[in-house]
């Protein structure tokens, strides 16, 4: 039992695990699935759906915060992406040609791209401290994106890409399909390979990892290009669902929802060893909370204070002191051991004396 609740996973599946109890027990029919049309719905399909953006905005936090850093941009490039992608449909003859979708979604993730390799410029290379060099791009993202929708939300109707909000592939959302794709995809690359041993080292020592040979800035450079590209991809995700694209609402705060998710996962955001699998974890726990608040009917004024009173419990649960101190609590005392009568002198000792 000790063992079981000192691991990381622990505390995180066990708050998903009490608020799908709690929807199942408000809504006794909040876990059924239906098959409509060759496709499934239901709740859990929903929160499958809901978790698509902000799981691919964690990945790339996560990578982030490997490296002993932050990306405090990622809701400013969610709103690039979505106003980039719509406009370039809305200027188009033809938005339901796949050439100009195609278009549209390359133009919007290179961009993003562009974004991600800035920061990565300004922290890596410049040495600027993270909060500050993201904190930049965050503030004129959404200028940025205001200046590419004129100031205006942009809508279209484009059936090609509203699939990638709203779709469905072999019975799945199209939106959960291609972000846990890429998050198995990413998994694979980091656990299977040396890179995620680098990430860690970089993370935990950057100077010693630099002079063991670890090309630590170029690493850096790379974490952040690739928190870029999954908040373009989580954008497009964004936009594709609502089919507008505003620049002043969308993304907002996704970049504390994806902080959030990774400290509920159990990666420390001093650096260093990180937890894909607590991340995802922690997206899932983020997305079931939103739709418990929506099944308790709970006011939407007092929303993030219940969402804040969750997250606190489970962080708290998360720390090592309190780990200590549950594992110490449920460690059975030991029987203190019976005194040991004192050795009689041998017989040969004795005539000896």
């Amino acid at each position: 039992m000790t063992k079981l609740l000192r691991h990381h996973l622990f505390w995180p599946v066990a708050a998903l695990v009490v608020l799908l109890v709690a929807n199942t027990v408000a809504r006794p029919s909040f876990l059924a699935i239906t098959v409509r049309d060759g496709h499934l719905f239901g709740a859990p399909i929903d929160i499958l759906r809901t978790t698509a953006p902000l799981l691919l905005v964690a990945l790339g936090m996560t990578l982030v915060i490997a490296t002993r850093g932050i990306d405090l941009s990622v809701g400013a490039v969610v709103a690039v992406s979505g106003a980039v992608a719509l406009s370039h449909l809305a200027s188009s003859p033809n938005p339901d040609s796949p050439v100009t979708v195609l278009t549209a979604v390359g133009l919007a993730l290179a961009l993003c791209l562009v974004l991600g390799v800035w920061n990565g410029f300004l922290v890596s290379v410049l040495g600027i401290q993270p909060i500050i060099a993201t904190l930049i791009l965050m503030t004129a993202g959404r200028g940025v994106a205001m200046l590419i929708t004129g100031g205006m939300i942009t809508t279209v109707n484009s059936g090609p890409f509203k699939t990638l909000g709203s779709g469905f592939w072999l019975g799945l959302p199209v939106a959960a399909v291609i972000a846990f794709g890429v998050f198995a995809v990413v998994a694979f690359v980091v656990r299977r390979t040396a890179l995620g041993m680098l990430l860690e080292a970089t993370g935990i020592n950057p100077a010693a990892s630099r002079l063991s040979g670890v090309r630590s800035k170029t690493l850096t450079w790379t974490v952040y290009t690739a928190s870029g590209l999954f908040a373009g991809l989580a954008g497009l995700l964004i936009s594709a669902d609502t089919m507008a694209a505003d620049a002043n609402n969308a993304g907002l705060f996704i970049e504390l929802d994806a902080i959030l998710a990774v400290v509920i996962g159990g990666t420390a955001l001093s650096g260093g060893k990180f937890n894909l699998s607590g991340t995802l974890v922690g997206a899932l726990v983020i997305a079931t909370l939103e739709r418990t608040v929506t099944v308790l009917g709970i006011s939407p004024l007092v929303t993030p204070l219940f969402m804040a009173l969750v997250v606190i419990v489970v962080t708290l649960l998360q720390s090592p002191r309190m780990r200590e101190r549950l594992a110490s609590a449920t460690r059975r005392p030991t029987p203190p051991s019976e005194p040991q009568p004192a050795a009689r002198p041998d017989s040969t000792e004795v005539k000896a004396r």
